[in-house]
């Protein structure tokens, strides 16, 4: 079991990871979103960090359960829908990348960055098989 989650995002969908991580007769991992202060926020604002986390697509939401192969069932399921909002957005909230943002070709960065980012939910999302399958579902 090898879920991804960010509990200010989504608070359900931790939930769930957890049940069914525990639930699983072997290893899971579980790789969750924990901002620290290195990161250049207030922390107290830590719940909207991980929804701009999420809604950028910086951090996408998944489960991946080997059990529902015996189901018939595709293992990876997409939990987040895709990025809302400009990576750009949630970029500036935080040092490390604002780094990015002042240097002199940022504008070429920050389209390769967002390539990149859409191009990562468009393969999480064919995995899952939710390409032609509709919207990914919200926890």
């Amino acid at each position: 079991m090898w879920p991804a989650s960010a509990f200010g995002a989504k608070d359900v969908h931790t939930l769930k990871v957890f049940l069914e991580a525990e639930a699983y007769d072997g290893p899971s991992l579980i790789i969750a979103y924990s901002p620290c202060r290195e990161q250049g926020f207030d922390l107290s604002s830590n719940i909207n960090q991980q929804q701009l986390a999420v809604a950028s697509g910086h951090w996408p939401l998944f489960r991946f359960d080997p059990r529902l192969v015996e189901q018939g069932k595709n293992p990876m399921q997409m939990d987040s829908k895709r990025p809302s909002i400009p990576y750009q957005e949630f970029a500036v909230t935080e040092t490390r990348f604002r780094e990015v943002l002042r240097s002199k070709d940022s504008v070429a960065k920050l389209a390769d960055i967002q390539n990149r980012v859409d191009q990562r939910y468009a393969h999480y999302e064919q995995l899952a098989g939710g390409s032609d399958a509709g919207p990914a579902k919200e926890e």
